[in-house]
């Protein structure tokens, strides 16, 4: 099973990108990257690590992993949290990269449930995963690049979390990677390796 932590900073990802000679638009995507930067700010992961390693995971999964190119879908990959996790609104970033990012970023975004209980939480969650069923595939990608990287060293969550948030990732995410033949073959390997907490 490979996995994507190679980028921590947008220097690395840029001179790798760069070096691989993919037909990607980096001046293009680097202000995608300073304001997933700047609204994250100083966040950190539940693991510690800064926020950011996570969205250029994400990144590096469609770059490196996937071979994808579309702009929108790369810039939408590191912005895929601002509006779940800090200030930013849908607003703020299509004031800043245009419908077609946003609408990208709002597929992705999970509906807010501040003040819910667990279970409505939860119950929340469910629906939010089966909507993407009906997202178009460009937010699919998205949405699947990041998964890949919450789940990629799932081993080092507590087990309680590992086992709900692999048969989530069976139940709701691997369905949407049965058209996508990197990711449907990325998938099978992890679940493979996973397949003790079944």
């Amino acid at each position: 099973m490979e996995v994507f932590t190679r980028w921590r900073t947008w220097e690395t990802a840029r001179s790798d990108i760069a070096a691989s000679g993919a037909h990607i638009d980096l001046d293009g995507l680097a202000p995608a990257v300073a304001a997933a930067e700047r609204w994250h700010g100083d966040q950190r992961r539940p693991t510690g690590a800064p926020y950011v390693e996570h969205l250029l995971e994400a990144l590096e999964v469609l770059v490196r992993g996937a071979e994808v190119t579309t702009p929108a879908v790369l810039s939408a990959a590191v912005l895929h949290d601002v509006v779940e996790d800090t200030p930013a609104t849908l607003a703020d970033v299509e004031a800043e990269f245009g419908p077609e990012v946003t609408e990208l970023v709002d597929w992705v975004t999970k509906p807010p449930t501040a003040g819910a209980g667990r279970q409505a939480k939860r119950a929340g969650k469910a629906a939010y995963l089966r909507r993407l069923r009906d997202a178009p595939r460009e937010a699919i990608l998205v949405k699947l690049a990041d998964r890949v990287s919450n789940v990629q060293t799932l081993d080092r969550m507590p087990p309680d979390f590992q086992r709900r948030y692999y048969a989530e990732t069976i139940t709701y995410i691997v369905p949407l990677a049965e058209h996508e033949p990197w990711f449907r073959t990325w998938y099978a390997s992890w679940s493979a390796h996973f397949a003790h907490l079944q």
